[in-house]
């Protein structure tokens, strides 16, 4: 049950709201304005084109305002958790580590009832239900989230379902995937019940991150946990369920009795495919309530080479960075960074940069992430000189660190994404980690680092090239630095000076050194590298 002990008067109901937050980022430069009229089917083509979220004034013959695309960027997520890039993997990891509990507020203080319709005057196509791909089942609104109490154990449960239109009262919606939704619509559909929910369409990205992350006991405390206080909910007209009050509309009803009877879909999923036409539940709406300057919302769902751009792949890539440096941090000593691709599909992909101390440290990253994260099908780890989010040097490390015979790792029978179409079909697959890291202990050798030119110089240490050298063994643009020179052919003279003594020598990574030698000639110190080529 929820804590009663507050009242709806002491809630800003603003303060989490989907408008405000649309304010916040259109400050950031994140937000596209359209004043024009915009046609529904004109709609998705504009939201796809687009890396920013697009807020459309006047969409549809109804003219309502829609918002697409609120949480699909790093900036628009890092900014709902009102974090920096620095600290939103502790941001996001410290509101799960400080579980909130929920409030139940009065319907006359909900500013969602703001707004009434039950009953005959339930209307479902005079919302701003669009066509999203091009070969979808129907138009749809894809923001909604689902609330609904298990009638076995009074449990909430809250997830994220699309919603297709079909008449003014009933919609089709999506539930084949495995979910506790799915086990408890199942078992209402063996005892011949409806399975009363509710939906919510419009809302925080905080709450969508709480609709995806599955908790122990009563799941709509998870929303007041994400946002890191207590959220208002309010009870829904019809039937026995609480959503929050400051969500812009929301929709109930039922999911029919009948079960698995009508065909659904397809529809583009999150992995950039369509998910194929399957037998699912029908909604029917009883009541829809909404603010009185309602904001409508949609995501971009399952669009095939922009899958970055896209609400669900942004959030569901923080989330896996978050939980991949966590994991790493008990495994490793010292881990730099990880990158989700989120262009490989439902964030497939992993890079991880670290700096190791121990043999062996990389393939233990590999299989911690592995065994915890299901998504996951790809590893790459490089060295920590390495930027992960940087594709060059990524390729360059690919190319210049790994070898096929010796650096892949494939785990076999491990659980995957039931939607993963690579799958064929298999409930299990491989996952494949490659170790794009240098010998272990030999990065510091000259064959193992990357050149670049020397970021900048600092002021002069010594006044003579001999002086530097008395200190202890320098490169040459070390050298350069320490006496000082703007030029550097000074220092290679007085290099070839202390040769012609018999001073100068170098050691097999080629630093200079002070050391005996024939006169005229540089000594070698210690051993040079073996070349096997040497002489061909």
């Amino acid at each position: 049950m929820s804590n009663t002990g507050m009242q709806g008067k002491e809630f800003d109901f603003d303060k989490f709201r989907l408008r405000k937050f649309v304010d916040k980022i259109a400050e950031l430069g994140e937000v596209e304005v359209h004043e024009e009229p915009v046609t529904l089917t004109a709609m998705s083509g504009m939201i796809e084109r687009s890396p920013k979220a697009l807020l459309f004034k006047q969409a549809g013959p109804e003219k309502v305002e829609i918002i697409a695309k609120a949480a699909a960027s790093r900036a628009r997520l890092t900014a709902a958790l009102d974090a920096t890039p620095e600290t939103v993997y502790e941001k996001f990891l410290g509101r799960l580590a400080s579980p909130k509990t929920s409030v139940e507020v009065p319907s006359d203080e909900a500013p969602v009832h703001a707004i009434k319709i039950t009953g005959k005057d339930v209307d479902l196509t005079k919302l701003p239900f669009h066509p999203q791909h091009e070969f979808d089942g129907s138009c749809y609104i894809s923001s909604g989230i689902d609330y609904v109490r298990d009638p076995q154990t009074g449990r909430s449960n809250v997830g994220s379902r699309r919603l297709s239109l079909r008449n003014r009262y009933q919609t089709g919606t999506n539930i084949t995937a495995p979910s506790d939704l799915k086990r408890i619509f199942e078992g209402c559909a063996r005892r011949k019940e409806r399975l009363p929910i509710t939906f919510t369409i419009g809302t925080h990205p905080l709450d969508f991150f709480a609709a995806t992350t599955r908790q122990q006991g009563d799941e709509h405390h998870m929303i007041s946990t994400m946002r890191g206080e207590s959220a208002p909910l309010v009870k829904s007209l019809t039937n026995d369920i609480l959503v929050p009050a400051d969500a812009e509309i929301v929709l109930e009803g039922y999911l029919d009795e009948r079960g698995y009877f009508e065909p659904e879909g397809p529809f583009g999923e999150y992995m950039g495919y369509y998910g194929a036409i399957h037998m699912d539940p029908v909604f029917t709406c009883t009541a829809i309530t909404m603010r009185k300057d309602v904001l409508h919302q949609t995501l971009q769902h399952g669009t095939a080479f922009v899958l970055d751009q896209t609400d669900a792949a942004c959030m569901t890539a923080l989330r896996v960075e978050a939980t991949a440096m966590r994991i790493l941090k008990t495994v490793c000593r010292e881990p730099i960074a990880v990158s989700s691709r989120s262009l490989s599909g439902g964030s497939g992909t992993l890079r991880i940069s670290m700096k190791q101390h121990r043999h062996g440290e990389a393939r233990n990253a590999m299989l911690a992430i592995f065994g915890a994260i299901l998504q996951i099908k790809q590893i790459y780890v490089f060295d920590e000189d390495i930027n992960v989010h940087d594709d060059r040097q990524v390729e360059w490390a690919i190319g210049t660190r790994f070898q096929a015979d010796e650096d892949i790792v494939v785990v076999n029978g491990m659980m995957g994404m039931p939607m993963d179409p690579s799958l064929n079909g298999r409930r299990t697959g491989a996952k494949a980690g490659f170790d794009c890291t240098r010998p272990f202990g030999r990065g510091s050798e000259i064959v193992h680092m990357r050149c670049a030119a020397k970021p900048s110089y600092g002021p002069a240490r010594f006044q003579t090239v001999e002086q530097a050298l008395e200190a202890g063994p320098l490169y040459y643009t070390h050298l350069v630095e320490a006496v000082g020179s703007t030029d550097g052919r000074e220092v290679a003279a007085a290099l070839d000076d202390l040769r012609s003594r018999g001073r100068l020598g170098r050691d097999k990574d080629g630093r200079y050194h002070l050391a005996d030698s024939k006169p005229g000639l540089t000594g070698i110190v210690g051993e040079l590298y073996h070349d096997p080529n040497h002489g061909i």
